[in-house]
This record gives C-alpha cells, sequence and structure tokens, in this order.
C-alpha cells in the first residue's frame, strides 16, 4: 500500500463513491510471490497422501501441529478477516482484534487491508461485472462456466489491478494497528510457515522433525486452507441450494460438504442474503464453527454487540415456494 493510498489525496476528500474500484498494481515480484504461494502448497497436498505412507514422514507431532495451525489460521480467515473486518459482525477488544487480524493474515491468503477491500467489492458487486471473482464472469455455457470457476478459485489473484482500499476499506486504512500487520506481512508470512517448523524441531529434537512439520503444519496445511477458501468463491457461487433471496444476480449458494472445512462460511446465501450476521448456518443441523467460536469470545467479554440472526428477519429473507 503506497503513502498516497492510505493519506488520501490533499484537499477535500472525494465520496467513496466517486473513488476508482482499482488503485494500484501489483510488482512484478508480488506476481512472482503469489506465483509460488499458491504452486508449492497445492503441490504439497498433491504429494500428502504419497508421502504419508513413507514410514517416518508423517507423526503425531506433525498431525498435531497441523490441526492447531489450520485451526487457528483458518479460523482468523472466517472470524477474523471475514465476519469481523470486513463485514463487522461484532465488536472485539482490541487485543483480540489483534490476534483475530494476525491469525488471518498468518494463513496467507493476503494482507488484511487487500483481503477485506477485495470482499467488500466482491458484496457490492457480487455476481456483477466488478465482482474481482465471479465465477459467471466469462458466461453461462459449459465451457464459459468451466473457465469462470478455475478464474473464481485462484485465476483472480494474478490480475495486476488492486481493489481501492481507500474506497472499500477506509476503517482499516486508518487503523494503526491493522497497519502495521499490513506492513509487517512478510514477517507473519514467514513466522506461519517456518513457526510450526521450528517447534516440531524442538519438540524431536531433531531436524528431520523440522523438515516433516514445515511440510505438514506449513505447506498443506496453507495448501488446504487456501483451496476451502477459494471454493467458496468459485463452488458456492455455483452450485448448491438458495432457500434466501438475494440481489438478482447474486448466486451465492449452500454447499454442505465444505461446510466443517470451512468452518461454516460455505452457508454462503444466507450470508449474502444478510452480510452482517455473526451465524451463517442458521438452519437446524447447519454446523458452524466459527459461530460457535464467535459465541464463546462473547461469553468471555472478548467481543460484544455480536449481530446474532433474528428469527423475523431471517424469515422475512427466505425464498417463498408455492
Amino acid at each position: 500500500m503506497t503513502a498516497g493510498e492510505i493519506e488520501g489525496t490533499a484537499g477535500r476528500k472525494p465520496r467513496r463513491a466517486q473513488l476508482p474500484l482499482t488503485y494500484g498494481r501489483k510488482s512484478s515480484t508480488e506476481i512472482a510471490f503469489l506465483w509460488f504461494f499458491v504452486t508449492a502448497p497445492l503441490l504439497a497436498v498433491a504429494a500428502a497422501i504419497p508421502v504419508a505412507w513413507i514410514g517416518g514422514w508423517l507423526g503425531w507431532t506433525d498431525v498435531v501441529l497441523f490441526v492447531v495451525m489450520y485451526l487457528f489460521t483458518g479460523l482468523g480467515v472466517t472470524v477474523g478477516f471475514h465476519r469481523y473486518l470486513t463485514h463487522g459482525a461484532f465488536k472485539a477488544k482490541r487485543p483480540m482484534r489483534i490476534l483475530l487480524t494476525v491469525a488471518g493474515t498468518m494463513a496467507i491468503e493476503g494482507a488484511p487491508i487487500r483481503w477485506v477491500a477485495d470482499h467488500r467489492r466482491h458484496h457490492q458487486f457480487s455476481d456483477e461485472e466488478n465482482d474481482p471473482h465471479s465465477p459467471w464472469r466469462f458466461g453461462e455455457s459449459v465451457p464459459a462456466l468451466a473457465k469462470g470457476m478455475l478464474w473464481a478459485h485462484m485465476g483472480w489473484l494474478f490480475t495486476r489491478e488492486n481493489s481501492n482500499s481507500r474506497r472499500f476499506a477506509p476503517d482499516l486504512v486508518a487503523d494503526r494497528d491493522i497497519r502495521f500487520i499490513q506492513r509487517n506481512f512478510v514477517a507473519f508470512l514467514l513466522l506461519s510457515l517456518f513457526g510450526p517448523a521450528v517447534v516440531g524441531g524442538l519438540v524431536t529434537q531433531s531436524w528431520h522433525g523440522f523438515v516433516t512439520a514445515y511440510f505438514w503444519a506449513g505447506l498443506v496445511r496453507v495448501g488446504l486452507i487456501h483451496h476451502v477458501t477459494w471454493s467458496v468463491n468459485s463452488v458456492c457461487h455455483v452450485l448448491g441450494e438458495r432457500p434466501f433471496r438475494t440481489t438478482l444476480k447474486d448466486r451465492a449458494s449452500n454447499v454442505w460438504l465444505l461446510a466443517i472445512p470451512s468452518f461454516g462460511e460455505s452457508w454462503h446465501n444466507l450470508h449474502h442474503a444478510d452480510p452482517t450476521c455473526a451465524r451463517h448456518g442458521v438452519d437446524p443441523g447447519q454446523i458452524d464453527i466459527s459461530a460457535r467460536l464467535i459465541w464463546l469470545f462473547e461469553k468471555a467479554g472478548w467481543v460484544w454487540d455480536v449481530k446474532w440472526p433474528k428469527e423475523k428477519r431471517i424469515d422475512a429473507k427466505r425464498v417463498v415456494t408455492q
């Protein structure tokens, strides 16, 4: 983020709606890093099953570190980046605000301000022309939709233009804690990848433990989180059920198969019908781990003003079937 983007232009400030959709361009270095952090974890996921069969390359230390890091960083995205920073589903005390932002950053899906700006833009133009990652971008034929799903899943990450954070995330641009985390994204990236490896090496007292922890709790964990998150962008805008009304072109859907690995994010139809709601899975049997964590935080007094679903409001958004 440039100083101009943070500080704004001199003189009177333009209205947010008048600001351009994009601001600045990704450098060639950023694109190269993107290629690495998209392909390396993906290759690790592809290699995970055969590697697991090799004796000594998957131990209990690796399993525990993988689970802990998947929960910490995955919930950092769903509770921290998404429901809190993007949509304001609750308010949080400063230590919790910082912790949730750090946890989301360590998922290595991008720095917080850029992530939030992209997602708010997505909601404003869901499945319309200016949506940064709609799978319907190229049309509705089978070839166009196949191309669109690949675009929505990961192709859009490589576009040069950045969503304008002064338009879509001015509250985060003005927050010094968030700006600090944004500026130090690379440090949190390294902590996310090598922190588990250091722990694995210390616990096993071996370089072997360092390498296996780096593989499982670092690369494989990042790869799985990436593709679960990106599946909400792609799969959950094409397949699934739509029991709630959204805007005319918005095709956000519920996909139950992704509910547990996405911590409840795949109850995507209700989320687009009521974006600030802290719970996405509102119907019986819809597991929403992120909402349960927010509930625990609320009970502990760490968050407040949680926007829980109200029955009348939810029923008013349901599609009426004849």
